[in-house]
């Protein structure tokens, strides 16, 4: 049996939930969904009408412990075989299938799907994110992807059998906010001989915040990828820049500009029409400016 886990906080995911369920039939998938509220203080009223649907759970969380706390719940309240996760703000379109998932875990334990950016911006005021994602999905081929397997792996979509995410301890916990759980499932997959398999069945990636949204998220990695370190901030290329600006003597130089320029950097990130080279300046010095 296939468990579909739905983790979400302050997200409306009812036709998520519709669609999955809907495609589960129609393809004749054994299978259970359960989502896992995570202490939502707002758009709530949907799961009490998901909850009376057939084959459908909710899981509340009494507090606010983050994704990868849900995420571990939901594992062990499951009772499928396979894990697969499934992020709120996804949306199934014309090409996704669980087909594809079931012709491979014959010789794959760990399978990410992918996803991809709609066409139209969601919303005005995410263009930041919006610019952000579009520029990301041409690395985000099965081909591309399968290059650095357990580097890439994203939890967006994505599919492990449930033994073996009981085996290694399932998500980290550590990651109580945004950012990096992914990579660190990646690595511990890896340190126990697991290759990430990789394949073209994606999601459409539709929880694009706004510009303020987005850079506060982004300043919340960073901050968890700095508290991390060791593996993480080795599979990092940002922190592989910064350390090689270290290194070099050039840290110094390159944070003055920064620190001159940071309010109107902001600006620009924050405008209509912000600049994805400035972004990358701006994380990477943001993140040097924690060390």
């Amino acid at each position: 049996m296939l468990s579909i886990l739905i983790p979400t906080y302050n997200y409306n995911a009812r036709t998520l939930v519709a669609d999955l369920r809907d495609l589960a039939f129609r393809e004749n998938i054994s299978f259970e969904i359960i989502v896992g509220d995570d202490a939502s203080t707002e758009e709530r009223e949907w799961m009490d009408e998901v909850s009376q649907w057939k084959r459908v759970r909710i899981l509340h969380s009494p507090a606010n412990e983050g994704r990868a706390y849900i995420c571990n719940r939901m594992a062990k309240a499951a009772h499928g075989d396979w894990l697969l996760f499934v992020d709120s703000d996804a949306r199934v379109d014309y090409d996704f299938s669980f087909l594809p998932y079931l012709q491979v875990i014959r010789k794959a334990k760990a399978v990410c799907g992918g996803l991809r950016t709609p066409a139209e911006n969601p919303n005005p005021r995410g263009t930041l994110r919006y610019k952000y994602e579009r520029s990301a999905d041409r690395y985000r081929l099965a081909a591309q992807r399968s290059a650095h397997p357990n580097r890439q792996l994203s939890t967006f979509n994505f599919l492990v059998k449930a033994k073996l995410f009981h085996e290694v301890g399932g998500f980290d916990v550590q990651c109580t906010e945004y950012g990096y759980e992914d990579m660190l499932f990646g690595v511990v997959l890896e340190s126990h001989g697991i290759q990430i398999t990789h394949i073209e069945n994606p999601l459409v990636h539709m929880g694009i915040d706004t510009n303020e949204e987005f850079l506060g998220k982004t300043e919340t990695a960073l901050r968890t990828l700095h508290k991390l370190g060791g593996k993480a901030t080795e599979y990092s290329t940002l922190a592989q820049t910064a350390k090689w600006l270290r290194k070099r003597g050039l840290a110094p130089a390159t944070l003055k500009i920064f620190n001159s320029s940071r309010n109107l950097i902001r600006r620009n990130l924050l405008s209509r029409h912000p600049s994805l080279h400035l972004f990358q300046f701006y994380k990477l010095c943001y993140f040097m400016t924690l060390e």
